[in-house]
């Protein structure tokens, strides 16, 4: 007759339960961070070395798959053809004149019809879009280099594959430490685990702000390299302020900063790029 040892059935079923699930937990936070610092690329217009895993080819295979997707979240594309080819002939001379000219990405620039959002933003891969509602909004010329300008940074910083990366690791690490803290015997762990989830957003607010404060410095050279006046683009955070009429959400908790800490950047960066004196002639 097979008899069974009582302590050899407890250890197995301490395997399978709690200690299985540190297990499985631990091996996936190993998998996660090994995947996440082991893809590095050095990007080749700021010599700056980033976690990444996509490919200059996947982004833009990404990005151009994505437009039409977008384009109808905001009411497709404007019929204005005049408005089409202003925005797009400001886009490319600012690419040509600045360090944007030397990245493999092919931009493209789109205006899109919805009137009532004020938006700009990038996809991978050099897709750049406005909406009417920030160009109604906008007005001079270098406000609206500042905002292109920013945006084709986040392109040539490869911000959205960064995001990508982050995502992946942020995903995965929370993954572990649900495995690692739900035990469905006791309810009251769920908390644990939703804690776990909003840490993991917390940290990608915050690559997501200083995404967006080296774009500001960026663009603020790229612009005065197209000939526009870089002061132009704290005008453009003051309108945004101003639109908001005072229901944003507190920097700590949004992926953009504050306007007022935006500007203060902004000015720090025209200062260190001229400490001369931003030079006369400039377009505002």
């Amino acid at each position: 007759m097979l008899r069974t040892n009582p302590r050899s059935g407890s250890a197995g079923r301490g395997f399978g339960g709690i200690s299985g699930r540190l297990v499985v937990a631990l091996l996936v936070a190993i998998v996660s961070l090994a995947g996440y610092f082991g893809a590095t690329q050095v990007n080749p217009v700021t010599d700056e070395k980033q976690n990444i895993s996509m490919t200059v080819e996947q982004e833009i295979g990404l990005g151009r798959q994505a437009v039409p997707e977008l384009a109808a979240q905001y009411g497709g594309l404007t019929q204005d053809a005049a408005l089409r080819e202003r925005i797009s002939s400001m886009g490319q001379a600012i690419v040509q004149n600045s360090e944007a000219g030397e990245s493999p990405y092919p931009f493209e620039f789109h205006v899109l019809a919805d009137t009532q959002t004020i938006n700009a933003f990038a996809l991978p891969g050099g897709q750049i879009f406005v909406t009417e509602g920030l160009l109604g909004i906008l007005e001079t010329e270098g406000e609206l280099a500042g905002v292109l300008s920013h945006e084709i940074f986040h392109v040539v910083g490869r911000h959205s594959a960064e995001q990508v990366a982050r995502a992946q690791l942020a995903e995965g690490l929370t993954g572990a430490a649900v495995l690692a803290t739900y035990d469905p015997n006791d309810p009251a762990s769920a908390g644990s685990a939703q804690v776990a989830q909003l840490i993991g957003q917390v940290v990608n607010m915050r690559y997501g702000r200083e995404d967006e404060l080296e774009s500001d410095h960026y663009g603020v050279r790229y612009m005065a390299a197209a000939g526009y006046d870089p002061r132009a683009m704290a005008s453009v955070m003051q309108k945004l302020s101003q639109s908001s009429e005072g229901q944003a959400p507190p920097e700590f908790l949004s992926t953009h900063p504050n306007p007022d800490r935006r500007i203060e950047r902004i000015n720090e960066a025209i200062a260190r790029e001229f400490p001369n004196g931003v030079p006369e002639g400039l377009t505002p």
